[in-house]
């Protein structure tokens, strides 16, 4: 697992030095998954496995979400398909291909050894439930209600208007 720790911070590293240095917000954005993800690794070598998948459901999902946000705001029309094709070339792939890659390596590699994880006690599923359904409902509500607010904003700032004395 120390294998999988030291490779994975610094994929997780490089990665988001990446994101941070591109200039296309599509490219920024897929080394930042491959960020998250070294980052989710690191807490599975540490021996959090459950916040390790809760990092990548959450995050992956909150990335999806905001992938909906920008196709919303920007009103991508029947041209998009033209815009998309410089995205599509390998040259802006490679570099976050092999960056999974390389996680993908490590945590087959330490799976492989089945070095068992020695930080704390595991927590599962029904003990996150409790807290979240517990002590802290109302911030998971108002966070909720935020998203909502959020999604609602961006498809009324996304939408087209449609043209004055049209009868639409």
């Amino acid at each position: 697992m120390t294998l999988l720790f030291y490779g994975a911070s610094a994929v997780a590293l490089a990665a988001t030095l990446l994101a941070i240095t591109r200039a296309h917000p599509v490219h920024a954005l897929l080394y930042l998954i491959v960020s998250l993800l070294g980052a989710a690794s690191v807490m599975l070598a540490l021996g959090a496995p459950f916040a390790a998948m809760l990092e990548i459901v959450v995050y992956a999902g909150a990335i999806m979400v905001l992938f909906v946000f920008v196709v919303m705001l920007l009103n991508l029309g029947p041209g998009a398909a033209r815009d998309e094709a410089p995205w599509l070339r390998p040259r802006y792939w490679i570099g976050p291909g092999l960056l999974a890659a390389a996680l993908l390596m490590q945590l087959l590699a330490s799976l492989w050894t089945l070095d068992a994880p020695t930080a704390g006690v595991e927590i599962g599923p029904k003990a996150v439930g409790m807290l979240l359904f517990g002590p802290y409902l109302l911030a998971v509500e108002l966070g909720s209600m935020l998203l909502l607010a959020g999604l609602v904003s961006a498809f009324h700032l996304g939408r087209v208007q449609p043209a004055r004395g049209s009868s639409e």
